[in-house]
């Protein structure tokens, strides 16, 4: 590498100081994410041609070829001693930069994450969907791959995943697990799937449902009896249901309200906040199962009675993003600050005497 810079070196500090992401861009010395804030490594600036040098050096031929084509790369990178990296690389002015996510070698467990109890249960179901949403960085994909882990350690069965790119690597346990990358096992979410049914599996992961063909593909498969897990972009249950259904036509939305109704089994949505003795972050989540109650205002599309319900689902294991909030802020792992920004009733929050730090 020009000057002695090396990427190598750059994530291997990244996983060294614990941290999320490692970003190159132009004009600026290498960048990570450090407990959600982004700091600089003790590195030189870089200019614009030496991070393309940097980033094209880690691509294959091929996937140079896909870049040059699309100016859009997800991609997977092993490093021997260091782990495991989900990139991407883009433009940003006409400059190449990129940004590399830390994929940890080993699955944490459900417990391990924080995640409620009623996780466990879920993923016991042999049918139906599963969507875990939050914005970019909030801990959805290891989620998701902490369920999937679950599934297979406890019963056996054909899990097929379909991916962009490929993150945890999952061992066959009492499951086989065949894991499609999209660009290197198929052309993409609505081809793999459009052929899923076909391979026999009994559990379905998708790592995001980005477009109608793929949302489509998802929910009737989930109505097929087979359990589909999958991710979305939405910050909570109400939104993601109005994000499935907003991406079909008018004249489909009815149908598609009505398979939603019968087939979604849980919505989990996360935030990861900061920690208050600045160690890391914590999981907020908010849990909606599915019960009659909810079933019927989803097909009634009462979107704005879910939060009520699922303020008084709690018997079947539901909890709103305030209760998860408020246990965490009671419990001092996060600070009256970071605790208002994130409940939809700061009041909540204000009723509560002043927790001390730990």
């Amino acid at each position: 590498m020009s000057d002695g810079l090396d990427v190598i070196r750059f994530l291997a500090q990244t996983v060294a100081r614990g941290a999320s992401d490692l970003h190159l861009c132009a004009d600026s010395a290498p960048m990570i994410r450090l407990h959600g804030n982004i700091v600089p490594l003790p590195e030189p600036v870089i200019d614009g041609p030496t991070v393309r040098d940097l980033v094209y050096g880690l691509l294959s031929e091929n996937q140079r070829v896909r870049f040059e084509e699309t100016w859009e790369l997800d991609f997977a990178l092993a490093v021997e001693g260091v782990g495991r990296f989900r990139g991407n690389v883009h433009y940003s002015r006409g400059v190449v930069e990129a940004v590399f996510r830390h994929i940890p070698e080993r699955v944490p467990t459900l417990e391990e994450l924080g995640l409620p109890p009623v996780l466990r249960r879920l993923s016991t179901l042999e049918q139906g969907l599963i969507l875990v949403t939050g914005i970019t960085g909030s801990g959805k994909t290891t989620t998701l791959a902490s369920l999937v882990q679950e599934i297979n350690r406890a019963r056996a069965g054909v899990i097929v995943s379909v991916e962009d790119p490929i993150e945890y690597i999952f061992p066959n346990e009492l499951c086989r697990v065949k894991q499609r990358e999209i660009g290197n096992d198929t052309k993409s979410f609505p081809a793999a799937l459009r052929h899923v049914l076909r391979q026999d599996p009994d559990v379905i992961l998708i790592s995001e449902m980005r477009d109608l063909e793929t949302i489509s593909a998802a929910i009737t498969a989930a109505e097929t009896g087979h359990l589909v897990l999958a991710t979305l972009h939405t910050i909570d249950a109400p939104k993601a249901l109005d994000r499935i259904v907003d991406a079909f036509p008018a004249d489909q939305q009815a149908q598609i309200v009505a398979q939603l109704a019968n087939c979604l089994q849980a919505i989990i949505a996360q935030r990861l906040l900061p920690r208050a003795d600045g160690r890391g972050r914590v999981v907020a989540v908010e849990v909606m199962t599915m019960n009659e109650g909810i079933r019927s205002v989803i097909r009634d599309r009462r979107n704005q009675q879910i939060i009520g319900m699922i303020e008084i689902g709690s018997r079947d294991g539901m909890i709103t993003i305030d209760e998860a909030v408020e246990q965490l802020y009671r419990a001092g792992s996060i600070d009256r600050e970071e605790a208002l920004l994130n409940v939809r009733d700061p009041e909540r929050i204000q009723r509560i005497p002043v927790v001390k730090k730990k």
